[in-house]
Order: C-alpha cells, then sequence, then structure tokens
C-alpha cells in the first residue's frame, strides 16, 4: 500500500458503517462476501478528516481507473449503494470490486478472486468527488 495503511475520510467511514448496518442479512453470497471485506478493511482504515486524505485515494464517488496486466484499461466511479454497473462506468462499493478499491491510493496493485482466477491490476488514477464536482475530471 501507497501510504502504509488503508486511509478514509470521516465521511464516507460513517456512510460504509451505515451500509454494513443496513446491508448486514443480505442472503446473496457473493454481496455477503464484499460486505464482510469491506466491515475488514474499514476497521483497519486510519480515518481521517477530508482535508488530510490526499487526492489519490479511492473514495465514494471517486473516478478511478484501473490497468489490468494486459495493459487495458477500464475507468468507473466508486458508488456507495447497490446499483453499481462497469458497463455504464459505476461500482458499487458493496460489491467484490467496490471493496476492493476503498481506501487505496494510485499505484496500488489489487488482487481478487479465487486462486484459479485470479484477476491483478493497479490503480493508475484517481479523480476525487470534490474535484468531479467543479468540473475538474483531469
Amino acid at each position: 500500500m501507497k501510504y502504509g495503511s488503508l486511509i478514509m475520510e470521516k465521511k464516507d467511514y460513517v456512510t460504509l458503517k451505515r451500509i454494513l448496518n443496513f446491508h448486514r442479512y443480505y442472503d446473496d453470497y457473493a454481496h455477503q462476501d464484499a460486505l464482510e471485506q469491506l466491515a475488514e478493511r474499514i476497521e483497519k482504515a486510519l480515518v481521517e478528516d477530508a482535508n488530510d486524505v490526499p487526492d489519490d485515494v479511492v473514495r465514494l464517488n471517486s473516478k478511478v481507473t484501473v490497468e489490468f496486466i494486459n495493459g487495458s484499461r477500464q475507468t468507473f466511479q466508486l458508488l456507495p449503494s447497490t446499483k453499481g454497473n462497469t458497463k455504464e462506468g459505476t461500482v458499487s462499493v458493496v460489491s467484490v470490486l467496490g471493496a476492493n478499491l476503498v481506501g487505496l491510493a494510485v499505484d496500488d496493485q489489487v488482487k481478487m478472486g479465487n486462486p484459479s482466477d485470479m484477476k491483478s491490476f493497479r490503480i493508475v488514477k484517481v479523480t476525487p468527488s470534490h474535484q468531479l464536482a467543479c468540473g475538474l475530471d483531469l
């Protein structure tokens, strides 16, 4: 990890705790797995004021570009809901992908999946939501 541990904005931490509380009885095993992963990650994260979180850290509503081993790239926005759709450029924080990204930063590597179907990629760009709102998607 670029900064030694996951970093999370206080507002995102509170939102994620609410999401976890609301969805704790989910019957869908894929979502249960992602929720458990998310719960573990936020408990280990450094929780900081918004001004103290570096701009290259993945937060809720950030736009994230990842690069796969084969060199292909994909960009999407991390949503604090269950309605992500990678074909539409969004991913839910309660998906396995979203849960793996929150709190990481540019140049961090992500490996996910089971050993027979491991996917590996690197975060190459993060545009925080406050820059998106101002039209500064650089």
